[in-house]
């Protein structure tokens, strides 16, 4: 199994966020690696980590969240590796619950979201988003 972090999602994967039942709940389950030194895409120069960057976006984004119907309902910090193996380990997971797709791309959308966008994308050197339904296993 081949894992690539990535920051933004391909066009595929967007297409196929569009389709289907968008009106439905979701979970998005996100596995974060940060970047050791935060890079701003217009260059500012920064002492802050990877991680002190996304914690800016963080705090921001639980009020984009909340505009939206949506919500962070576990953070925490990757002590370790339970089961399985993996090159390299994820630095944090978040999941987030959304009342559904169009609620998510709702918020992506908007410009004060986008404003706080840019901390995510100086802190973080990828990440895995999952989206999950509930449902039985």
């Amino acid at each position: 199994m081949e894992v690539k972090n990535m920051v933004t999602p391909n066009q595929t994967q967007m297409n196929e966020f569009l389709e289907g039942d968008i009106d439905s709940p979701i979970s998005m389950v996100n596995l974060l690696k940060f970047k050791e030194k935060a890079e701003y895409e217009d260059g500012r120069d920064t002492e802050m980590s990877g991680r002190e960057a996304y914690q800016i976006y963080t705090i921001e984004v639980q009020e984009h969240l909340k505009k939206v119907g949506a919500e962070i309902v576990f953070g925490g910090v990757v002590s370790r590796l339970m089961l399985g193996e993996v090159e390299d380990l994820w630095d944090s997971v978040a999941i987030a619950r959304y009342p559904s797709r169009k609620a998510m791309l709702e918020m992506m959308m908007s410009s004060d979201y986008q404003e706080s966008e840019k901390h995510r994308s100086a802190g973080l050197l990828g990440q895995l988003n999952i989206e999950t339904k509930e449902g039985a296993m």
